[in-house]
């Protein structure tokens, strides 16, 4: 992937929780990668298959941070940028497969954006490869977290490179120096919108995100996660990530549309009570309302780090970047 001599300059995450299944077609595609400058550094969450064993036989040129107990997603990725020797960083998820121009389209699209401090992929399915589960990521004035395109048949209608709210975590580029300036991950989140956290301070800090849609990648979506498990997480992330980030300003004019949104999604959830996901996700809003005290906290930090005006902000998220 590079020369011994090289610096490298990009720095590939991934995290992994028992994830065997996934790693050879994830790690084969970065080995056929364009770009060279690379390293790829997989931090496993104390796996109980064989992922150790695979990484260390098949994939020696990996740099593998072997955990003693499962941080979830935000942790490893966390530790995985504390190992990181690039100027820029990658998240990747352990079930996908970039195509062979991806991290080459992403770097270069951020070598031409100097005020963007992330750059969003293309990002498609699997076993569907022409529908869309991300064409970058936006946020409604509602504090819902929305996939832009997902669902729809790719037919072109994302094929402009332009910017974006934010980055889908399972497949983006990120500056080094932005994360010095806002911070990674943050931990308390587990997995689940932690990408949507990062994304609302890069933007109230001033960080503009690009998306880049020649920087494929395909994603097995939900493998390592998914049904009651994402259902809790995302019911419960999203009302902490709103507490945290959601600005004051915003909330006294739009607050209605806020609470209805939650009232919405607990409603529908009370209708499919038989589902184990429908229950959980309930369960996650409850964890989320209880949790506002500590989460309300930590606005304080956010507020310091504020760059940009609110009315900016606002206008951001009232604008749908539709094709």
């Amino acid at each position: 992937m590079q020369s011994s001599t090289d610096t490298p300059l990009l720095s590939v995450i991934i995290p992994n929780w028992n994830g065997a299944r996934h790693l050879p077609t994830c790690l084969d595609a970065l080995r056929e990668q364009s770009y060279l400058r690379m390293e790829v550094i997989v931090v496993d969450n104390a796996s109980a298959d064989e992922s150790q064993e695979l990484l260390r036989t098949r994939y020696p040129e990996v740099r593998t941070l072997v955990l003693e107990r499962n941080v979830g997603l935000t942790g490893a990725m966390n530790r995985g940028f504390q190992l990181a020797r690039g100027e820029l960083i990658a998240s990747l998820n352990n079930d996908t497969q970039v195509t062979p121009t991806w991290a080459n389209q992403l770097v270069h699209a951020l070598q031409k954006h100097p005020e963007a401090g992330m750059a969003a992929s293309k990002i498609l399915l699997f076993d569907r490869r022409d529908v869309l589960h991300s064409a970058g990521d936006m946020y409604s004035i509602d504090g819902i977290p929305v996939n832009r395109g997902v669902w729809q048949r790719d037919e072109g209608q994302f094929d402009r490179e332009e910017y974006v709210w934010g980055a889908c975590g399972g497949a983006a580029l990120y500056r080094r120096e932005m994360l010095e300036d806002i911070g990674f991950f943050d931990e308390e989140l587990f997995m689940y919108c932690e990408d949507v956290d990062l994304n609302w301070r890069a933007q109230l800090a001033g960080y503009r995100c690009i998306f880049v849609p020649q920087a494929v990648v395909y994603h097995k979506l939900s493998a390592t996660g998914g049904g009651k498990i994402a259902s809790y997480f995302t019911g419960r992330n999203t009302i902490w990530v709103l507490a945290k980030n959601y600005p004051e300003a915003l909330w006294r004019r739009h607050w209605r549309k806020v609470v209805y949104a939650q009232w919405r999604i607990a409603h529908e959830a009370l209708r499919a009570w038989k589902g184990e996901a429908a229950r959980a996700r309930l369960l996650g809003q409850l964890a989320g309302l209880l949790g506002l005290p500590h989460w309300l906290k930590k606005r304080h930090a956010i507020r310091r780090l504020s760059r940009v005006p609110v009315d900016v902000i606002e206008q951001q998220l009232l604008t749908q970047w539709l094709p």
